[in-house]
């Protein structure tokens, strides 16, 4: 109840800061943009306090006094004197609207929140599919941030800066602060953030075209992607063309196929596993990335506001620049690299284009706006950039290198798809819906596409990290805004069919075309149950949250499963190198040591003292990756800690 309450207070401020603001809004507008700022302010004032406190308790406490301060600041000396809107028509419309796409959406990432992070079952931790590869990572952040100094380390790489983008995961150890479990606290800022995203969505689509329908259609066109895969699948449904191994999408017939879907490991046609025989790539968002990726829904709960607010006040501004509005996109963008750096990317992309945009057609006028917005953005991110991001960018040939036509052209190895057929198969026929779309003399179309496709360039031509598949979290902001394109045009298309009876069969058509292979990854994801964490797993995980330090150090081998890690929140030496090596680090010599240690642990004792180890940690994954000598280490080291079945155990490095 105290987290619940402390996020009441971030979020009636946001609300109040806005109405202080920009009191003209509509209602519904305001009360997101206010949730939107709340939750920001909630992400970044406790962070600040803790380079002097600790990210504790106390630092959340005293962070309500700046809180007070900047929403008392607001309304004395910032307010807008303009008469304050009142709910409307609009508003209630907006409100139908959210309440049929909204609240179903939210459900869903609510059900899949809930099954896909340590859901117990008999002693054991299960989750789902798509956040089997990176759930510990975020939890191992947001379990080790309690109490942490700043800036905090990689509690999986001791000694180096946390530089990946950790605020969404901060959000989850306030509440674990204020008295939530890890699960509890990860599953309720998750369910919070996607509810934000998916209101968002709605409201900028709206903001964005004066057709409702076209909005809804939008919305659904951005969250239940995924393309014309699934066309492999039902193709000569009666006949089986493959095996496990070779074509699995159609291995079987009829049932045998749509249970493949559905039970295998990747076998969706939105993401499938075998990359190079199908080159399906275009993921569905709520399966693969706002569940999984908590970046990802943190970046877009904050992004969706600003691209409303820049809109808004800069490229579709029916009079003078507001000012207020200015700033406080420029604050709310300024927050985000620490948040999500693609979509910071992202929107300095779109921001770009935008304003080339308006500046040719507005002769330079509405400068003084653009040029406010980006002083106060880049001013605010730039530390964010300096003294995080770019620390392992920087001399690291891993990222930012030309690559065109993204993984369609996997490591610049040429083409496997037709350049126009590789988007059509993966995004589906809304494609085609916004080539054409663009044909039309239409400048409100062409005004979007203006800071759509500069996000499309960069992202066609630029590989950012040395996971090239990551430029998709900004293929995915490029399709937000040219969702809303695609949607408009297939509006038009069906009012200018009427009078066809048929119009409705050819529209029910294209709805299959649109969200079959969606629908079918999402399905997925709902039935997808892995166990994790093990029995012993959490008998250890417990043990080690209750009598070891806060921030102690053990050493182990480097599975990405680890419940010291992950769920204790203790320092490991080496974590795995499916997360930091796209991080833009070598392992190799940690590994070494490691693996050095185990072995020889009398010869390689200095290896404990180099990386300040307190605990050592002999389970399942070290016995079966490590030669290991655990008659040596017993001998030196007493053991404190044996799970039931024996398969864990602990021992304590003491010191003379």
């Amino acid at each position: 109840m105290l987290g619940i309450a402390y996020l009441l207070i971030y979020l009636l401020c946001g609300c109040l800061i806005i109405r202080a603001l920009l009191p003209h809004k509509s209602v519904v507008v305001r009360i997101w943009l206010g949730c939107a700022l709340g939750i920001l302010l909630l992400m970044w004032l406790p962070m600040l306090l803790a380079f002097v406190f600790s990210f504790s308790i106390k630092a959340h406490l005293l962070a309500l006094i700046p809180l007070a301060v900047l929403t008392g600041g607001c309304f004395i000396f910032l307010r807008d004197r303009k008469p304050t809107a009142v709910f409307g028509k609009d508003d209630k419309s907006q409100l139908i609207i959210m309440a049929c796409v909204v609240i179903p959406l939210t459900l869903l990432g609510g059900y899949l929140q809930y099954t896909h992070c340590l859901r117990e079952v008999n002693g054991s931790l299960h989750v789902g599919q798509s956040t089997y590869g990176d759930l510990p990572l975020h939890l191992g952040i947001v379990s080790s941030l309690r109490n942490a100094a700043f800036p905090p380390d990689y509690s999986i790489l001791p000694g180096e800066r946390l530089v990946y983008p950790f605020l969404a995961d901060s959000l989850s150890t306030s509440f674990m602060l204020l008295g939530m479990s890890l699960r509890t606290a990860y599953i309720f800022t998750g369910v919070l953030m996607m509810a934000m995203v998916y209101s968002g969505a709605v409201i900028l689509a709206c903001r964005m075209t004066e057709s409702k329908k076209a909005a809804v259609i939008a919305v659904l066109l951005v969250f239940i992607n995924g393309g014309l895969g699934f066309l492999y699948s039902i193709d000569t449904l009666g006949v089986s063309n493959g095996n496990s191994s070779v074509n699995p999408l159609q291995a079987g017939t009829w049932g045998e196929r749509l249970s493949t879907i559905l039970n295998g490991w990747y076998q969706t046609p939105a993401n499938h596993a075998d990359f190079t025989y199908y080159n399906l790539r275009w993921s569905n968002i709520i399966a693969d990335m706002l569940v999984p990726q908590r970046t990802f829904l943190g970046g877009w709960c904050m992004l969706i506001p600003c691209v409303y607010l820049l809109y808004d006040s800069l490229v579709d501004r029916k009079e003078n620049v507001n000012y207020r509005q200015v700033v406080l996109l420029g604050i709310m963008a300024g927050g985000m690299p620490l948040l999500h750096t693609h979509s910071f990317l992202a929107l300095g992309l779109m921001s770009a284009g935008w304003m080339l945009y308006d500046l040719i057609r507005q002769r330079g006028h509405g400068f003084t706006g653009w040029l406010t917005y980006g002083l106060i953005a880049v001013v605010l991110a730039a530390p964010q950039l300096f003294f995080w991001t770019f620390r392992h960018t920087a001399g690291n040939g891993g990222f930012v290198q030309f690559q065109f036509n993204w993984v369609n052209n996997s490591g610049g190895n040429g083409l496997r798809d037709g350049y126009l057929w590789f988007y059509i198969k993966n995004i589906g026929l809304p494609v085609l819906l916004l080539i054409l779309s663009l044909t039309d003399r239409n400048s409100h179309r062409r005004r979007i596409a203006a800071g759509a496709f500069v996000i499309f360039i960069a992202a066609e031509f630029i590989r950012f990290q040395p996971n090239e598949y990551d430029n998709n979290k900004l293929f995915y902001v490029w399709w937000l805004l040219c969702a809303v394109l695609a949607a408009e045009y297939a509006v038009e298309i069906f009012e200018r069919m009427r009078g066809l009876r048929s119009r409705y069969v050819l529209a029910g058509m294209m709805a299959v075309a649109c969200f079959a292979t969606g629908t079918l990854s999402i399905a997925r994801e709902c039935v997808s149950d892995y166990q994790m964490f093990s029995y012993a797993d959490v008998q250890t995980a417990e043990y080690v949250e209750e009598n070891t330090p806060e921030h102690s150090t053990f050493i182990c081998w480097t599975q990405h499963i680890n419940p010291v890690s992950a769920l204790a929140g203790r320092n490991i030496v080496c974590g795995p190198a499916l997360w930091l090596s796209f991080h833009g680090y070598d392992l190799r010599p940690r590994e070494s040591d490691i693996r050095a240690f185990y072995a020889d642990p009398e010869a390689n004792e200095e290896v404990l003292n180099r990386y300040n180890v307190d605990y050592i940690l002999i389970g399942e994954y070290e016995t079966s990756s490590l030669t290991i000598n655990e008659d040596a280490i017993a001998s030196r080291y007493p053991c404190i800690f044996e799970s039931d079945n024996g398969n864990m155990r602990i021992y304590q490095v003491v010191t003379d």
